[in-house]
């Protein structure tokens, strides 16, 4: 079986064949809450308002995950039970049409957060996607996780973030439910200064998202400016997933810009 290697510069002879990416109408399920869980109402803001995305930093704390971005900020109170998942529960039951995905950023221990995260996801088996069925939610792992050849350890329903860096079969490569990269690795615009990067780094950023979507997978950017030339920069590109702190703000722009 062929190893499938996403380096940039191994497919820049794909690049002539990808046309410039269309201009598509987004909506607030292309929008993704970055470190959700530090809002005043976590889960529920960005949920609300119709977010595709959410996401959730967690550790290993006495038998449960906790969520917090810094071993110094755990609160026992703020699990992914309460927080994420016990509102998706209710959420989802509610809202048959309603479709999410839970990212889970793993600040450490990945085994044993994988194992809790088996055992919490229990009640919601029915609503959780595979790569046989697309259902309600789709359960995403980033941060410290395993590599390549053992993802087929994992049930089904949980999918893997990829940064570009490891090599995967066609099977490994078929888990991958996204592709994350930082923004800073292309460019050092920050949206305030020009309306649009460089050329250079355009083309850059083009490049690797077209080669993403070639190998079917989504993208998304972390670190990214977090205003509305950025915004409108990434959507120009066709990035799939644009990330955000400011759930209120953006979800304005987006119904702004519908009309």
């Amino acid at each position: 079986m062929k190893t499938v290697r996403f380096r940039l510069t191994l497919l820049s002879c794909f690049f002539s064949l990808v046309a410039t990416a269309q201009q598509k109408m987004y909506t607030p399920a292309n929008a993704h809450a970055h470190n959700d869980y530090v809002h005043p109402v976590p889960f529920y803001s960005a949920f609300n308002a119709g977010f595709g995305s959410i996401e959730a930093d967690v550790f290993p704390v006495n038998g449960m995950l906790c969520v917090a971005h810094s071993k110094v900020e755990i609160q026992l109170q703020h699990t992914l039970k309460s927080l994420y998942l016990d509102p998706l529960l209710t959420e989802l039951k509610k809202n048959k049409s309603r479709r999410v995905k839970l990212l889970i950023d793993i600040k450490e221990d990945y085994p044993l957060c994988l194992q809790l995260l088996q055992k919490e996801l229990e009640p919601l088996t029915q609503y959780l996607s595979t790569l046989q069925e697309n259902k309600q939610l789709i359960i995403l792992v980033s941060g410290k996780r395993p590599v390549p050849p053992e993802y087929a350890k994992y049930p089904g329903y949980v999918f893997f973030d990829d940064d570009l860096t490891l090599n995967h079969n066609a099977v490994e490569w078929k888990r991958i439910g996204q592709v994350s990269l930082s923004f800073s690795k292309y460019s050092s615009w920050n949206g305030e200064n020009t309306d649009e990067p460089a050329e250079e780094e355009k083309e850059r950023l083009k490049q690797v998202i077209d080669s993403v979507h070639l190998a079917g997978k989504t993208i998304r950017f972390w670190a990214a400016p977090d205003n509305e030339a950025s915004w409108i920069f990434q959507m120009k590109l066709g990035v799939d997933l644009v990330g955000t702190d400011k759930i209120n703000e953006f979800s304005t722009f987006l119904r702004n810009r519908s009309k």
